[in-house]
C-alpha cells in the first residue's frame, strides 16, 4: 500500500508555497526543499491517506 502513496506530497509535513517565480515546495519538519514526487524515510501520510490506505488494506 505504502508504495503508492509514498511521496513528499502525501506527507504531513509536506508544504506548498505559491510566489511570483512559481511554485515553491519544502518540508516543514527537515527545513529542506523538496518536490512533490520525492521520498524519504520520514514519511507521515495525511490523513486523508491514511483512510485511504485502510480503506484499500480492507478490501484486499
Amino acid at each position: 500500500m505504502k508504495k503508492n502513496y509514498h511521496c513528499c506530497a502525501t506527507c504531513i509535513h509536506f508544504a506548498a508555497d505559491k510566489t511570483v517565480d512559481g511554485m515553491t515546495y519544502r518540508c516543514v519538519r527537515l527545513g529542506y526543499e523538496t518536490k512533490p514526487t520525492y521520498t524519504f524515510n520520514c514519511w507521515e501520510p495525511k490523513p486523508a491517506v491514511q483512510r485511504l490506505m485502510e480503506k484499500e488494506k480492507k478490501e484486499k
